[in-house]
């Protein structure tokens, strides 16, 4: 009988009879791609351009149906599992060697209920997309910054955007879910049903089954805000001033405003005098979540401090604001490794350390986000999501971002040497979905989930005892 060689769950060789592919093709309302489909090579395809790999089976579902009989025969077959949402996940953990991927991608309901204030979308919703839909209503859900972002993979590790100081993460604003658990059932989980797997999705990541759909609070912004985004040098006594500065800003910020300070290099865009164009820039980005006018009074101390190279601030639709970095993450085109670490705070020890590790990157493109924390976000209690622990005031966002594959080793290079200089600085947690290569592995898992972890544990007991779900921050049942 043919035969298609696949991987098991441990990486292993192993092989699915034809007869057995073809009988889950034929039940399926989505389709079965396989690596002789003209299209395989671009379904395969993931945001990150130096991830290369080859399933052996994608089922593209057409509904919860799909996912439910793709999951089954996962388990039947023992194979090595893979989930995509948006695709986005810089560590490539939608895609697998010689597995099956339950592709979500093509799943893109979206319904949005103006009165109670609440968005349903599917799990291959983009944040792009669930904007144009809630902003049509006057509403937005908190998401990230970049619109190409599946909402599915960024709600589970977390989610943080230009309103997490405003009204906290995506996953703080999760009501509920639809999941296709380990044994093919779905279930809901919500505060009445299932509240251990709702508390488990906030944070815990693609551990405990197939996300289908998400219900989200949603909130009055728009349809045109206040954004900040003024432009300092990057090097010696200019850099660490205005950084210090930022540091003392941003404490007393309100919580209407949701800020950045960025280290990287200026681009060659006619905004920015030519004398200044690829050399080390500090960037100020913020943006106000209330009323635009008031948004601009209060960018007044911010815009005024030094002597800026450019001030483009201004009133602009909250949709523009959302699309403000896509330019500079090309899917398929760029090579991407991510890591973070939170900052205990701003001194002026750790800003040296930013200024001479941003003049040492190999890359124009790469960039060191300061992400200023605190407000709703900083309010939420360790144990109330699984997200753990908000007392730190900054995330440094490590993304070390190139073009050519001969680079490859020294913009992973630079990116782990910059997580190792910044240790001294920091806790031990990370932002897990700016994740590596999940090179820690286990430990990462420990130190980001802390008191957290052994209800995990117990919930990932509960609903994949076995850890079907594995290609993640891997949460194991012990």
């Amino acid at each position: 009988m043919p035969q298609t060689e696949v991987r098991t769950r441990d990486g292993r060789a192993a092989t699915v009879s034809d007869e057995a592919i073809a009988a889950l093709a034929e039940v399926l309302r989505g389709r079965l791609v396989q690596p002789s489909d003209a299209d395989y090579d671009d379904v395969r395809a993931v945001w990150n351009g130096m991830i290369n790999r080859h399933p052996a089976l994608i089922v593209q579902c057409a509904g919860v149906s799909d996912a439910i009989t793709a999951v089954k025969f996962a388990k039947e077959q023992d194979l090595l599992l893979a989930v995509r949402g948006g695709g986005h996940n810089a560590a490539g953990n939608a895609v697998c060697d010689g597995g099956l991927v339950i592709d979500l991608s093509t799943m893109k309901g979206v319904r949005v209920d103006p009165l109670s204030q609440t968005v349903r979308a599917e799990a291959g919703v983009t944040i792009g997309e669930l904007d144009r839909e809630s902003q049509a209503f006057g509403l937005a859900v908190p998401m990230g910054v970049v619109t190409e972002t599946g909402i599915a993979g960024l709600t589970l590790a977390g989610g943080m955007g230009w309103l997490r100081r405003s009204y906290g993460l995506s996953c703080d604003n999760l009501i509920s879910a639809d999941v296709v658990t380990a044994n093919g059932e779905l279930v809901t989980a919500s505060s009445e049903d299932n509240p251990d797997l709702l508390w488990a999705l906030q944070g815990g990541g693609g551990n405990f089954g197939v996300v289908t759909s998400f219900e989200f609070r949603a909130y009055p912004i728009g349809p045109e805000v206040f954004f900040a985004f003024v432009i300092h040098p990057g090097t010696g006594t200019d850099a660490q001033d205005a950084l210090q500065f930022y540091g003392e800003w941003s404490r007393t910020a309100s919580d209407d405003i949701s800020s950045f300070a960025i280290l990287w290099h200026a681009p060659e865009i006619e905004e920015i005098p030519a004398e200044h164009h690829g050399a080390p820039i500090v960037v100020y980005l913020a943006m106000y979540a209330g009323d635009a006018r008031e948004g601009e009074a209060a960018f007044a101390s911010l815009r005024d401090y030094g002597s800026p190279i450019a001030d483009l601030s201004a009133v602009a639709p909250y949709l523009e604001v959302q699309r403000f970095f896509d330019a500079d993450y090309p899917a398929h085109e760029m090579r991407y490794y991510w890591k973070s670490r939170y900052l205990n705070e701003l001194s002026p020890a750790a800003i040296s350390a930013l200024i001479r590790l941003n003049e040492a990157s190999p890359s124009h493109h790469s960039t060191l986000d300061v992400w200023q924390l605190g407000g709703a976000f900083g309010r939420v209690p360790a144990q109330n999501t699984a997200f753990g622990d908000r007392s730190a005031p900054y995330l440094i966002g490590i993304e070390s971002n190139w073009e050519s594959p001969e680079d490859d080793a020294v913009c992973i290079e630079w990116g782990r040497e910059v997580f190792r200089v910044l240790e001294p600085f920091s806790s031990d947690r990370q932002y897990l979905n700016f994740p590596g290569l999940y090179e820690e592995g286990d430990q990462s898992v420990r130190d980001t989930f802390g008191a957290n972890l052994g209800l995990l544990q117990s919930v990932k007991r509960k609903y994949d005892p076995d850890n079907l779900f594995r290609l993640n921050h891997n949460i194991r049942a012990s």
